[in-house]
């Protein structure tokens, strides 16, 4: 399955930014989605993660309350609403797909997203 995200950008902490990812190539319906991140200089870490029926989600603490996943399957496109953004929350952002019914830290992607760049300024 091929990955394209996009809607990073520049926002203000305590601003808002939504990512999309458009998927292509294989039955959208069939994959748990997630997204990560990556920081400067920080390995890549699990943000949120959401199953195949979009019935449940999964978050990292840090964004816990904050951001929030959901799906399309009709639109076959994955997001992440990212609210009360900080600057720690800087990083290039993945999404990436796994074939299973869930999606949560401890589990590996099969595919990724070529990754978007999302900046909090203080």
């Amino acid at each position: 399955v091929q990955l394209q995200a996009s809607g990073g950008g520049l926002a203000q902490a305590g601003g808002s930014l939504r990512l999309s990812c458009a998927a292509s190539g294989r039955t959208f319906s069939r994959y748990a989605m997630g997204w990560f991140r990556q920081a400067p200089g920080k390995e890549r870490e699990f943000v949120a993660g959401i199953s195949v029926s979009g019935s449940s989600t999964y978050y990292a603490e840090s964004v816990k309350g904050r951001f929030t996943i959901s799906r399309d399957n009709a639109k076959n496109t994955v997001y992440l609403q990212m609210n009360s953004l900080k600057p720690e929350d800087t990083a290039v952002y993945y999404c990436a797909a796994r074939a299973g019914i869930y999606m949560i830290a401890t589990m590996t992607p099969e595919y990724w997203g070529q990754g978007t760049q999302v900046t909090v300024s203080s």
